[in-house]
C-alpha cells in the first residue's frame, strides 16, 4: 500500500488501511473502493493522508503498536471518561472510577507492546478530527511508552509514564469546548482557560487511589520547557521531571502530524525538524536524539525522492537506522518509468532522500 495526500486521489482507487471514528469503530474498511463522494467526505472530516492499494507496493504491511480490540477498547474507555467529566461544575466531584478503568487498560497495552521486538513510533492509525483530544492521548501515551522502553525504563515505571502520558490532558475535559474546537487564534484570555488544563489535570488525579502521584505531575508540567518558556510554573530543566520531558516531546510530535482544525498536519521528517529547533532550548538534546532514533521519520508507503534523481515508495524500515530505510524505486532520473527495484539506503550512504512528494505532486524539499 501507499501513503497519499486526499487532495490527489482518485476515484477507483481502493483504500488500503481502516479509517477510525472518535470511538475507535472502523469508518471506512479497507479495500473499499473511493468514489467522488466519498473523497469529497474525507476532506471535510479532515483526514489529511490515507493509505491506498497499490500494485507496486501490494506486499508492504503496516501494523500497529496495538491489537485493534485493545485499540478499540482503550479509546472506548477514553471517549467514556472523559465525556462523563466533560462540563462537570469545577473538579470537586471525585472520579474514583478512573484508577480502576485506566489502569486496567494500561496493563493490556504495555502486555501488546512488551510482544514488539523492535518498538517505534510510526505514522498513527487514521481517525477523523472531530474528538481529537481522545485519539491524541492515546497517541501520547504509545509513543511515551516507545521512549520509555528504548530509555530502559522498567515495568512499573513503564506504567506509571504510560499512565500520566494517558492521562496528561484529561484537564481538558473542563475548558469550554468553544475554546477547545476554536478554529482560529486563541484571545490571551481564553488562551489563560486552555492553560489551565495543565493544573486542573493535577488537581483531578492528585487524589485518585491507584493512580500515581508522578502521574498527576505528568499532566501538570508536560507543558514545560527546560528554559523556562513553559507553563503553569516556568519551571526549568532539573526541575522538570524526566516523565514529563519525554511527555512533551511525544505531546509536540502527535500534535504536529495530527489534522487539527486549525492546521494541517506535518509529515513525520517535518516534524522532526521542528522538534530540533528547539534542541537545548525547549527540549533536552539527548533524549530528543533518542526520539529521532525511535520514529519513522519517513513512513512505510511514502513516496520520496532521491539525491540520484530517482522516484520510490519506502518499503523496509530497519529499527538501528529508521532515517534510512529501503526504497522501492519505480521511476528514473527524468521521471521516466523503470522496473521496480529496491534501494537499500542503509548500504547505498551516498544516497540521500531529498525531497517527499505532496499533495501537488511537487516535492518538499528536506533539509
Amino acid at each position: 500500500m501507499r501513503l497519499v495526500s486526499v487532495n490527489r486521489l482518485q476515484a477507483g482507487m481502493k483504500l488500503g488501511k481502516k479509517i477510525y471514528n472518535d470511538e475507535g469503530l472502523v469508518l471506512l474498511a479497507d479495500g473499499i473502493e473511493l468514489t467522488d463522494a466519498l473523497i469529497k467526505r474525507l476532506a471535510r472530516i479532515d483526514i489529511g493522508y490515507i493509505y491506498i492499494e497499490d500494485a507496486i507496493t501490494e506486499d508492504i504491511v503496516i501494523t500497529g503498536m496495538l491489537h485493534d480490540e485493545t485499540r478499540n477498547q482503550a479509546l472506548k474507555v477514553i471517549r467514556s471518561q472523559f465525556q462523563d467529566m466533560s462540563g462537570a461544575s469545577g473538579i470537586t466531584k471525585g472520579f474514583y472510577h478512573l484508577d480502576k478503568k485506566f489502569s486496567k487498560m494500561m496493563d493490556s497495552i504495555l502486555e501488546d507492546m512488551s510482544s514488539l521486538e523492535d518498538p517505534m513510533i510510526m505514522l498513527a492509525d487514521m481517525h477523523t478530527a472531530d474528538n481529537y483530544l481522545y485519539v491524541h492521548s492515546l497517541n501520547v501515551c504509545l509513543y511515551t511508552l516507545v521512549l520509555g522502553i528504548a530509555h530502559g525504563y522498567s515495568k512499573e515505571e513503564l506504567r506509571v509514564i504510560g499512565l500520566g502520558s494517558l492521562l496528561h490532558d484529561i484537564g481538558k475535559t473542563q475548558i469550554p469546548v468553544k475554546i477547545i474546537q476554536k478554529p482560529g487564534m486563541l484571545s490571551d484570555e481564553e488562551f489563560r482557560h486552555m492553560q489551565a488544563h495543565t493544573e486542573i489535570g493535577y488537581r483531578i488525579l492528585k487524589d485518585e487511589p491507584n493512580i500515581p502521584l508522578l502521574a498527576a505531575h505528568c499532566a501538570l508540567q508536560h507543558h514545560e520547557r527546560i528554559d523556562g518558556s513553559g507553563y503553569p510554573r516556568g519551571l526549568t530543566g532539573p526541575q522538570i521531571h524526566e516523565y514529563a520531558k519525554w511527555l512533551g516531546i511525544a505531546d509536540s510530535y502527535d500534535a504536529m502530524t495530527s489534522n487539527r482544525i486549525y492546521k494541517k498536519a506535518m509529515l513525520p521528517h517535518q516534524a522532526v525538524e521542528a522538534l530540533y529547533v528547539g534542541s537545548g532550548t525547549l527540549y533536552e538534546q539527548n533524549q530528543l536524539e533518542l526520539f529521532r532514533d525511535r520514529v519513522a521519520i519517513y513512513p512505510l508507503g511514502l513516496t520520496v525522492k532521491l539525491s540520484t534523481g530517482e522516484s520510490g515508495v519506502v518499503v523496509k524500515i530497519d529499527p538501528s537506522i529508521p532515517h534510512r530505510p529501503v526504497v522501492r524505486v519505480f521511476a528514473g532520473p527524468e521521471g521516466e518509468t523503470v522496473i521496480p527495484f529496491e534501494r537499500d539506503l542503509g548500504r547505498a550512504l551516498s544516497v540521500v532522500i531529498v525531497g517527499v512528494s505532496d499533495e501537488d505532486q511537487s516535492v518538499v524539499k528536506v533539509t
